[in-house]
This record gives structure tokens, C-alpha cells and sequence, in this order.
């Protein structure tokens, strides 16, 4: 079938004086925009070239290059189904991205751009251009040049393409990295319903223990000590110098699961998660977006890099940065980027010493693995396989959780038997462990906003609400092993093996014990054990009493039974008698 077509010429011209007058492009330009020839008439919808002004088509002396303006009407399509092979075109001409754009460097459009004709007259129709910055205007106008030479076009049309492909693009990543951003809201809305409920509850006496209780029905196993502690320092994070909390113990203990657990009970926008964080990457967060954020790190061991700029934000409250970034003239400058606090720090290691400084900032809780507790989550799991438990309360309970959260608001907390109480002085560090102390009974009081009367300071007009002698007693039993763990030598799993090996020794009623033997009886690893008896006789914990270390190894035995039930006893009689005094002064 023969297709007749129409060429337009501007008026006054035919093709020998466009010829006479013009490059020899102007007839490949001609002959791209010919149009079909109907019934003796070209399409009378299309517009005829006569109008076209003298100054665009232009001469030789004016421009080498000069061709037809690219016509309206042509449709346009980009495909970016396959991110690794991104595609353009308009009209005839085709612009395909191999191995796609990156999401990270936005300051800049780098790719590896293919530009054909389509379709392909022949091979020369295409050119290729590696590591080319669309954003770069002396590259993509050489570029350019160079492309519309080999594919016949004109560089006006090469412009345009590359102008929109440019938009495209824009758009194309502004939404991928809005996509790969956490879709949270940015409040929980209640109904009058959920309000009355959660105001019910935080209102009513016995507030801690009905706490407790709820968080143990929705699903968290045992610890009833350390989840509600977790539980205050995860409230914290709506106060002005929040606490931060730290989980300790060997790996299968459970230390992750309590977090992921406790952290459920948080309305889910005010929680952010880390796996692993590249090292700047805490100063690339908007000024206000961590402020009063719940930040979890599943294994400090993974955010080791950003490790100093959390401790700044835990101390300081906010860090800052200058970066050098290139203006649109071409002249460097550095910007300020500042990201402010406060905010709640959780996470989890089996390396307490390698974390110190941020152990220091945090209060260390130690879990649970002893066999009642390990008894107490198969039983659970038991019951999770014999479909006995309820997920629907557990959800409505954890939802009633999220509602409550959502009801505490900042406030101020007064304390004024703060002068009188004091840390027992077995404790290691005293200054940051007698702020935490402060700090975590104020907490208690904070969860109680709705169990105090607001009062006013006459001098400032600030409205606050003031610590009880229920809330200190309260922070004293929670904080007993915390301030516990503080004031002892030795780390937590080097304490519950000592202790272990006492109550065996007792047990078989022995004076000394050797390595070998202590081994098989507790089903510990030899690098595990070593390390642990090390700790102990350096510490003089334990002595080396016989034995050698080549044939039976050496035997040892324990200085002292009674050195931990007296540090407890310290620790608790020095709290109990703080409290006491207070009472006994009312």
C-alpha cells in the first residue's frame, strides 16, 4: 500500500530556494514533519508553516545548525517500570537510562544516557554517553551537539527532550524517596470513646500495678521489673530530659524481644527503628524530627558508626554539622545542619564494656534467664500453639496502651524531697547515677499527671505537678537492681555465673572447684568460662588454692558467699532509710 505525504514550505519558498538559502538539514526537517495526503488535501487540522518566523529557521551565517521548530501534538512517554532501564521518548526520538538514576546524591542527575532514533534508520541513529550530569549545563549542551549531528536532528529538539526527560526524572525520584520514607501520621486521633477510656485508666488508684499487669496480658512474658522500668523510660521521651535505657545479656536471652515488645505499647509515630545507620546519618534528619522520638536500635553493634553523634543528641540534645555543597554558580560554601533532641535512646548489646560511654548516659537493665523465666515464655508458647490466646484483647489492650500515650502531656514535675534522698555509696560513678535516680522518680510522677494537682509558680507562671512519697518508693523498688548492677565489680553475666557457682558449691557442699569440672556441671563454653574466672581472680573474688595448670588445672575456691547478699542489702537499706526519714520529718 503506497502512502501519499505532503511537505509544507514556508511561504514564498519552494525546495530548491530552501536549499539555495538554508543547510542541507532543513530538508531532513521537512521530511520529519510531512503529513499524510487525504482526499487531495493535506489534514486541514495541521498547522501550515507560512507563519513560521525567518528568525527561527535562520541562516547559515546566523546558525549552522538551524531546523524547524519540533511541532506541538507529538506524544510523549516515560516508562520507569524497570528502574534499571528508564525510558523517554517524544516523537521519533528515545531516551533510555541504563542502570537507572540514584536516589542518594540529589544535588546532582548522573546516568548513562542512550539517544536514538526510533525507529532506527541505522546504527549510526544512537549515541551513548557515560557519567553524564544532566544538571551539568556545559556537558548536556556538548552532549547535545555532539547528538544532534549523528542522529540528523536539530540541537533545538535535543534541548527539549533532554529538558523534560529532566522533569520526568525529577518527579520520578522526588516520589521514590517520599515512597521509601515511613508513612506515619503525625498524630493519633481519639474518638470521645478512646479519650474517656485512656482518661479512665490513668486516673484510677494502683496505676503501676495495673500497668504491670496489663503489660504482662498483652503478650510480655515474665520481667515484671524490667518492663515496667522499660515501660517509664519509653515515657520519658515526652519529658524535657528524657531517660535511656539499655538492655544487657548473652545472645538468645531475649534481649530484642522485651524492646520490640515494650516499644508495641507506643503510638507507632513516635517510634523510630535502626538496624544500621551510616555515620552521617543522624545529621541528615530534619532540625525538629527526632525531638521527643523513641529511637530502638535492634543491636548497638550495628549502630556502632553513629554511636557519637547519639551520645551528643543524649547529652546535648541536639548536634550540628557543617557540610561543604556547591552553589548554582559554581562556588563552594558550607551549610549548617542541625537536628535537635530531646530524645529517648533504647538498645540492646551482649558487650556492656565496649559501650560504656553510652552505658554511662543509660540505665542497664539486666534480663531475666533464669529457668523459672525460660519456663514461664514455653509455657507461653505452649499456649500460643494450642491457639489458647487471645491476640484480639492482647491488640485492644496494646491500642488502649497507645491511647493513654497519646493523652500524657509535657509538664513540669517538682520534687521536693529531692535535697534529702541520696544514692547508696557503694555506687560507681555517683553523679550520672544520682541523675538518673532523680530523674526516673520525676517519671513516675510524669505518668501520674492526671493523679496530681497542677500547681503555678508565683515567681515564673509555670505550671507544674509534685513528686509523692508513693511515686520515690515506687522508682526505689524499680531501681534496686539498676543502682544494683551499678555498684557492683562485676558485669552482669559474669555476676550470674559467679552466683551460680555458689549456690552449686553450697549445693554439693565443696570448698574448691576445678575449671574442668565447673564446665560440664553449668553447660558453659570453655572461652565463656575462661573469661568469667579471669574476671573473678582478678577482682579477688576467687583464689587459686592447688592444682597446676598443665596436667589437672588449678583448683579454686570462693572468698567469700556472702559479699553480694550484703552489696543488695546496702543498696536497699540505703534507699529504704532515705525514705524513712522523709516520713518520719512529715
Amino acid at each position: 500500500m503506497i502512502q501519499i505525504s505532503t511537505v509544507a514550505t514556508p511561504q514564498g519558498e519552494d525546495i530548491n530556494s530552501l536549499l539555495d538559502g538554508h543547510s542541507p538539514e532543513i530538508l531532513t526537517e521537512l521530511l520529519r514533519n510531512r503529513k499524510p495526503y487525504l482526499n487531495g488535501s493535506a489534514k486541514a487540522n495541521q498547522p501550515s508553516l507560512s507563519s513560521i518566523d525567518s528568525e527561527i529557521i535562520g541562516t547559515t551565517e546566523q546558525r549552522n545548525d538551524a531546523v524547524l521548530p519540533v511541532q506541538e501534538g507529538f506524544s510523549s512517554v516515560f516508562n520507569a517500570i524497570n528502574e534499571d532501564y528508564i525510558t523517554y521518548q517524544k516523537g521519533d526520538l528515545k531516551c533510555t537510562l541504563l542502570g537507572g538514576i540514584s536516589l542518594q546524591q540529589i544535588d546532582r542527575l548522573r546516568v548513562t544516557l542512550l539517544l536514538e532514533r526510533v525507529p532506527k534508520l541505522s546504527p549510526l541513529h544512537s549515541i551513548r554517553q557515560s557519567g553524564l550530569d544532566l544538571y551539568n549545563d556545559n556537558f548536556v549542551e556538548k552532549f547535545g551537539r555532539t547528538a544532534a549531528e549523528k542522529l540528523e536532528v536539530g540541537t533545538t529538539e535535543i534541548r527539549i527532550i533532554i529538558a523534560e526527560l529532566i522533569e520526568e526524572l525529577e518527579k520520578y525520584r522526588i516520589g521514590k524517596i517520599e515512597s521509601k520514607q515511613e508513612q506515619k501520621p503525625k498524630f493519633r486521633i481519639l474518638t470521645a470513646a478512646q479519650k474517656q477510656t485512656a482518661l479512665d485508666y490513668l486516673k484510677a488508684p494502683k496505676l503501676l500495678k495495673r500497668t504491670n499487669e496489663a503489660i504482662g496480658k498483652a503478650g510480655i512474658i515474665g520481667e515484671e521489673v524490667n518492663r515496667l522500668l522499660m515501660y517509664i523510660a519509653f515515657t520519658s521521651r515526652l519529658r524535657e530530659q528524657p531517660l535511656h535505657i539499655i538492655s544487657l545479656g548473652a545472645s538468645g536471652t531475649g534481649k530484642t524481644y522485651l524492646q520490640e515488645k515494650i516499644a508495641e505499647l507506643i503510638p507507632e509515630q513516635e517510634i523510630i527503628e535502626i538496624t544500621v545507620l551510616s555515620d552521617n546519618a543522624f545529621y541528615y534528619f530534619n532540625q525538629t524530627e527526632l525531638q521527643h522520638k523513641l529511637i530502638l536500635i535492634e543491636d548497638m553493634d550495628g549502630a556502632e558508626n553513629v554511636l557519637l553523634p547519639l551520645r551528643e543528641l543524649m547529652s546535648k540534645k541536639r548536634i550540628s554539622k557543617r557540610v561543604v555543597v556547591k552553589n548554582s554558580k559554581g562556588n563552594m560554601s558550607t551549610i549548617p545542619l542541625l537536628v535537635e533532641g530531646p530524645i529517648c535512646v533504647a538498645g540492646t548489646t551482649t558487650k556492656e564494656k565496649v559501650y560504656e560511654d553510652n552505658a554511662n548516659r543509660s540505665l542497664l537493665i539486666y534480663r531475666d534467664n533464669s529457668k523459672q523465666h525460660q519456663e514461664k515464655i514455653m509455657d507461653y508458647q505452649r499456649a500460643l500453639s494450642a491457639r489458647e490466646i487471645d491476640h484480639q484483647q492482647e491488640t485492644k489492650i496494646k491500642e488502649l496502651f497507645k491511647d493513654m500515650q497519646s493523652l500524657l502531656k509535657p509538664i513540669a514535675v517538682k520534687n521536693p524531697y529531692a535535697k534529702q534522698l541520696k544514692i547508696p555509696q557503694e555506687v560507681f560513678k555517683p553523679l550520672r547515677s544520682n541523675a538518673h535516680y532523680l530523674q526516673f522518680i520525676e517519671c513516675v510522677t510524669f505518668y501520674h499527671q492526671y493523679q496530681r494537682e497542677v500547681k503555678t509558680d508565683t515567681g515564673t507562671g509555670e505550671q507544674f505537678i509534685e513528686t509523692n512519697l508513693d511515686d520515690i518508693a515506687a522508682a526505689n523498688a524499680l531501681l534496686k537492681d539498676v543502682l544494683l548492677a551499678k555498684a557492683d565489680e562485676l558485669s552482669g553475666a559474669c555476676r550470674t555465673f559467679f552466683e551460680v557457682l555458689k549456690a552449686h558449691l553450697k549445693k554439693e557442699k565443696k570448698q574448691s572447684f576445678y575449671a574442668k569440672e565447673i564446665r560440664a556441671v553449668l553447660r558453659v563454653s570453655t572461652t565463656t568460662l575462661k573469661r568469667n574466672l579471669y574476671q573473678l581472680q582478678a577482682n579477688d573474688y576467687i583464689k587459686i588454692v592447688g592444682g597446676d595448670k598443665f596436667r589437672k588445672g588449678y583448683e579454686y575456691e570462693v572468698v567469700s558467699y556472702e559479699e553480694y547478699s550484703q552489696l543488695q542489702n546496702n543498696i536497699k537499706t540505703a534507699l529504704d532509710e532515705a525514705l524513712e526519714r522523709i516520713k518520719n520529718k512529715k
